[in-house]
This record gives structure tokens, sequence and C-alpha cells, in this order.
């Protein structure tokens, strides 16, 4: 089976959400050693969501700054931090891949938005 980055990703992300699970005891700078990814796990949703949205915010300056080199990388940190935040809520990536697949399938999905009349 050919694997994608992001499934491999996946993988590496439930290692070593395993491997934290396994060395609870272990204090965050012991994991950290071991693991950014075993760190983040240690530290629980909230910093695992803070780091989303800083990756988010780093990726968005990026664009804006019209730099596709930075542009990359930034949204590689947000994949990885999203397959984090993935294995911290137990959501198997194939599963969001099958929303991707089921999205890709629709043709003629534009949205009709509401028009307002602003005079009244």
């Amino acid at each position: 089976m050919n694997n994608s980055a992001l499934e491999d990703l996946y993988q590496v992300m439930l290692d070593r959400k395993k491997l934290y699970q396994e060395s609870a005891d272990a204090s965050s700078e012991e994991l950290k050693k071991k693991s950014y990814t075993c760190y983040l796990f240690s530290q629980g949703i909230d910093k695992i969501l803070k780091k989303c949205g800083e990756e988010c915010s780093e990726m968005i300056i990026a664009a804006k700054n019209n730099d596709n080199v930075e542009l990359k990388n930034e949204i590689a940190d947000l994949f990885y931090h999203i397959m984090v935040l993935c294995a911290q809520q137990d959501l198997p990536y194939s599963e969001v891949e099958e929303v991707l697949r089921e999205r890709s399938n629709k043709v003629g999905n534009l949205k009709v938005f509401k028009k307002t009349d602003k005079n009244t």
C-alpha cells in the first residue's frame, strides 16, 4: 500500500502518543527531550490548540508576504500540529481524508449567498 505523507505523519503521531502514555510518569522536560510530539501530548489539548492557532497565523503572514518558501514551511508546520490534534482527539486521519474525498467529488457546489437589502 502506498501511504501518503500525511498518513505516515499520522502514524508517527499515534506512535508518539503511545510513547507518551507509556512514560506518563516522566517530567515534561524528559518527554521533550524524547520527542516534541510527546511534549505536546504531555501539555494537553490547550497547548496543542494554541500551537495550531500560532501556525495558522504564521501561515497567513507568509501568504500575505507572498513568500512561498516560508509559506510551504508554515503549511507543513500546521499540518503537523493538526495531526497531533487528530491523534489527541482519537480522530483517525482516514476519516478526515474521507471527508476530503467526498468534497472533491462534488460538482456544482457553489454556495448561494443571501442578498440583504441594506436600505431597510
